[in-house]
């Protein structure tokens, strides 16, 4: 059953991220009341008669003589977010490692220690696997309510709204990117263009590269993969800087190839190094186009599952060291939450809590992370 499949007659609550219930104001709740722009979830009923007429002409009115002092308002607080995923870096190797750009990021917000792979042995118990770990970040639930189990043959279950889904329902300006290293991403996992995904609109996007064998042919131990991360990186550091989206998801991916190729390994150092340093290329535009517009950005860098304690090679069962990953943020508004122990269905509410997005009641009754965002 959709979450959101209700008959709304009156107005809907939000919750306030921590499990409290808020009202938010009319410009959060534009697509949330009656009109053309608000989904079919969540359509109320307008009434009938001269109220049905003068109500949008009264709104219209106000919202003009308002717009000055909105915009007045609305200068240097502007929100942005930007959440990365480095694949497959288990806790210990990121803590080994050197990291310069991670270091920084922590140094203003923090790092901390998080958690893959649901609940143990419930019904809730998640796969450390890459798409699995994806969908609980970008929906805030494990692997029991979105059903993605494994990287094949995917059937995520959109009942589960996603962040960008969201984002754009809460309020449809907002600019939303993506810039993968796999495309599945966008066109499954998010569902982008799909009627049961909500139409999903992606308004800047960097991927499909790694099927362009011209551009990027393929090299020994997949060297081209790193390419694309590289070009993945710029293309959003280009865009951050230019364009400013408001909420971006920013995947790389080699570091995965190279460990299940060689395990704990020099050859896997390597790459987290060079991860690292594409971690910079993003941080300095956050950190150029916050500093150009005045803007509130927040940056989060996670990882989607650990590795195999015996090799280094594998992943997908419930070690500790498969299971133990890491958050690295800008974040200074930390919660006990963030300094306890985190997990990754805890970045959609934390994210929502940085931008000011009101999280309908049904989708935060849905989620199972809490926000470790004040």
């Amino acid at each position: 059953m959709n979450i959101l499949n209700a008959q709304c007659t009156e107005k809907p609550q939000y919750a306030d991220h921590t499990g409290g219930v808020e009202h938010p104001s009319a410009s959060d709740q534009s697509e949330y009341a009656g009109g053309v722009s608000c989904p079919s979830e969540l359509q109320f009923k307008i009434p009938s008669g001269l109220m049905a007429i003068c109500l949008p002409v009264f709104i219209g009115v106000l919202s003009w003589l308002l717009i000055p002092q909105a915009q007045a308002d609305n200068v240097g607080s502007r929100h942005k977010a930007i959440f990365m995923i480095l694949d497959g870096i288990p806790a210990d190797v990121i803590e080994r490692v050197a990291t310069p750009n991670l270091d920084a990021i922590a140094a203003i917000g923090g790092y901390h220690r998080a958690e893959v792979g649901g609940p143990i042995g419930g019904p809730a118990e998640t796969p450390t696997v890459s798409a699995p770990g994806y969908m609980s970040l970008v929906t805030g639930t494990w692997a029991n309510k979105h059903n993605v189990y494994d990287n094949t043959q995917l059937a995520p279950n959109y009942d589960y709204w996603n962040l960008f889904r969201l984002a754009k329902a809460a309020e449809p300006p907002l600019k939303t990117g993506i810039f993968s290293t796999w495309t599945d991403n966008r066109t499954v996992l998010l569902g982008a263009g799909m009627a049961s995904a909500g139409n999903l609109t992606i308004d800047f996007v960097a991927d499909g590269f790694e099927t362009d064998a011209t551009g990027f042919p393929h090299e020994a131990d997949d060297r081209q993969i790193q390419s694309i991360d590289r070009h993945v990186a710029e293309e959003a550091a280009r865009t951050v800087t230019l364009e400013g989206p408001d909420l971006s998801w920013v995947y790389l991916q080699y570091t995965d190839d190279v460990a299940h190729a060689h395990g704990d390994s020099a050859a896997f150092d390597t790459a987290v190094e060079v991860m690292d340093q594409l971690v910079g290329t993003v941080w300095t535009a956050v950190q150029t186009r916050a500093a150009a517009q005045d803007e509130d950005w927040l940056i989060l860098v996670t990882t989607d599952h650990g590795r195999d304690s015996e090799t280094g090679r594998d992943h997908g069962g419930q070690s500790d060291r498969e299971r133990i990953t890491w958050i690295t943020t800008n974040s200074e508004r930390l919660n006990s939450r963030f300094h306890g122990q985190p997990t990754i269905v805890d970045i959609f509410p934390s994210i929502a809590s940085h931008l000011g997005i009101p999280i309908p009641l049904p989708v935060a009754e849905s989620l199972d992370g809490r926000s470790f965002i004040d």
